[in-house]
């Protein structure tokens, strides 16, 4: 998707701050028995793959399906339950088992790390250089505004071993260990953080490459094999869903002093222009966790994600209202848009910086993120 020109005037800022939150509470107020019986059928068929999963193990030849449905329970148990319970969104059940404060994934990062990195910070920062970590999570260049070194040439490299390695990624977040090493931060620091990461590394370990495998006797060593396979295909799936939520060509980013006194409108506009979607069928929703209507989660991230397809059709007309950019088209195609990102951001600019490029582009040419943050 090509962004558009966006022009907002401060009072369709705050059109859309009403409009936006008028359609939460309204899906609030909704809220009942159907949103929590989705949820546990979701559970109980992630404990279904599961279970189907580890007794495989014990069929050598049953080998490929095993690994198949463990890796369906681990991105089921990440995405559509881990994710969004720990966003709260089932909090309102009263279910101790959906609890934000008590949920932990099957992950080798701590829940209680990744809610402060993920729904503080990424959330409360979405696309703001220099305080929205995820962008580029510490060791990649994924916006011309960060300023280019030979380090990355290497930005292809770093994110195929990103991709690969994604739940060490995620849990080594907090560390900021390219602020350790340039001096901004002390070891210190991370004394607490990397005491419950290891914890959390040490269960994860034990019951993934030692317990599992060692229940299948001298199957161990295939055992170990199929639970690490699945791993890597969470890692991957969840790497490739989350990156198309935020870097196709058309995501805008801004600066923190854009961001200044920030109305709730802007607030709404920011988080629409620094998200995509991805097109697809309810496979490919439930699979995502329906991060792959991610505009409709930044939008709303403590609403049941399985709402945002059906307020993705209000939201789309509000931006056709605006004129604003809907960010969305079928995984292929974002993939496509992301992986050339990641390549073009390897190499020196080309253009000089006053051109505009990309996601920031629209508002630099528009002007719509200062009138906005001016509101």
């Amino acid at each position: 998707m090509t962004s558009p020109t966006v022009t907002l005037t401060p009072e369709q800022v705050d059109e859309l701050g009403r409009r936006m939150d008028d359609i939460r509470q309204r899906v609030l107020a909704d809220l009942g028995e159907d949103d929590a019986a989705y949820i546990r059928d979701v559970v109980k068929a992630q404990r279904a793959f599961e279970v189907a999963g580890r007794a495989l193990f014990y069929l050598p030849p049953a080998w490929p399906l095993a690994v198949a449905a463990l890796s369906v329970s681990k991105i089921l148990d990440n995405m559509e339950i881990g994710h969004n319970v720990m966003h709260g969104q089932y909090d309102w059940m009263g279910d101790p088992g959906l609890n934000s404060r008590m949920f932990e994934w099957d992950n080798v990062c701590p829940s209680d790390q990744w809610k402060y990195s993920h729904n503080y910070v990424h959330h409360t920062f979405t696309n703001v250089l220099g305080k929205d970590r995820d962008i580029g999570y510490g060791i990649l260049r994924m916006d011309e505004d960060q300023p280019w070194h030979p380090y990355y040439l290497g930005n292809p490299v770093y994110a195929f071993l990103l991709m690969v390695f994604f739940e060490w990624g995620v849990a080594m977040h907090d560390l900021e260990v390219e602020n350790l090493v340039a001096g901004k931060r002390r070891i210190e620091e991370n004394t607490a953080l990397h005491a419950g990461i290891m914890r959390k590394v040490k269960r994860q370990a034990l019951k993934d490459y030692l317990l599992f495998p060692a229940l299948t006797g001298p199957l161990f060593p295939l055992t170990l094999a199929g639970n690490a396979t699945a791993n890597l295909v969470r890692n991957v799936w969840a790497f490739n869903i989350i990156f198309c939520g935020h870097f196709p060509a058309g995501v805008a980013t801004f600066t923190a002093e854009e961001c200044e006194d920030e109305s709730r409108g802007h607030w709404y506009y920011r988080q629409l222009l620094g998200s995509a979607n991805i097109s697809g069928g309810k496979l490919l929703h439930l699979m995502s966790g329906n991060l792959s209507h991610q505009i409709e989660h930044h939008l709303f991230p403590d609403i049941p994600a399985r709402r945002y397809p059906q307020i993705a059709e209000e939201v789309r007309e509000v931006c056709e209202e605006l004129g604003l950019p809907y960010n969305t088209g079928p995984l292929h195609k974002q993939l496509g848009s992301v992986f050339g990102k990641i390549c073009r951001m390897a190499l020196p600019d080309r253009l000089p910086k006053a051109v505009p490029f990309v996601g920031r582009s629209s508002r630099q040419a528009s002007g719509a993120g200062r009138e906005a943050a001016a509101a």
